[in-house]
């Protein structure tokens, strides 16, 4: 069994009165030290799909494995441990908080649940490997869509997840950064984490070792 499993896993919309498929029935097996690229156009319904596997949106149908846990029966509090101590996610957008600079937005997974360790060691580690080290007293309203992007790729990390889930984390970044990121991702799932994207830049795909495409609602292994 993998490290994430998804069964048969679909989500539904209603739209006047008529049914959209936004996930038709996908099955996808994420092992350790996986490196794993989605493509498909925009509404193909990635990004749906890697809210289900990352427990923040509720399946209309199948299952969301992680360790063997069926994760949508687990409590919300139990559900909120998984995310925040085992899996790394850096979505679409601006998420980084606007009352905290980038140093303490990139600590604030550490400190949702008491754990001991060098946090701020560990951070602006990451922040040096994310390029912005230098702006670690900035705060999000001082920094450009890609700086904010690299700090939230660095808060997704400093828990040192099993799985890190990341929605085009390379998209408004120059190209680059882009590789120094995806040379980041590479490193990160040599040492055993698993790693789960979705992008659009084809020059990307060769840094991981297994690669899908999404087509209204359907997944499948993308075609040399």
């Amino acid at each position: 069994m993998g490290l994430l499993e998804l069964r048969e896993l679909s989500k539904e919309y209603r739209r006047g009165g008529r049914v959209f498929n936004a996930v038709n029935r996908v099955n996808l097996s994420v092992e350790p030290g996986d490196f794993i690229s989605i493509t498909g156009r925009s509404g193909s319904g990635k990004t749906t799909l890697l809210n289900m596997g990352a427990g923040l949106l509720n399946p209309t149908g199948g299952t969301v494995l992680f360790e063997g846990k069926d994760v949508y029966t687990l409590r919300d509090k139990d559900i909120s441990f998984l995310r925040t101590e085992k899996i790394g996610y850096v979505p679409q957008g601006q998420s980084l908080l606007s009352n905290f600079t980038d140093f303490d937005n990139v600590r604030i997974p550490w400190a949702l649940f008491k754990r001991g360790g060098d946090v701020e060691g560990r951070a602006f580690t990451l922040l040096e490997k994310v390029g912005i080290s230098h702006l670690a007293a900035s705060y999000p309203k001082e920094l450009s869509g890609g700086e904010m992007r690299r700090a939230a790729i660095a808060r997704a990390l400093v828990n040192k997840p099993r799985l890190l889930i990341a929605d085009e984390p390379t998209g408004d970044l120059d190209t680059e950064t882009t590789a120094e990121i995806m040379k980041l991702f590479k490193a990160v799932a040599q040492e055993g984490t698993a790693v789960l994207i979705v992008t659009h830049e084809l020059d990307t795909l060769d840094y991981g070792n297994k690669t899908y495409s999404m087509d209204a609602g359907n997944l499948a292994p993308r075609a040399a």
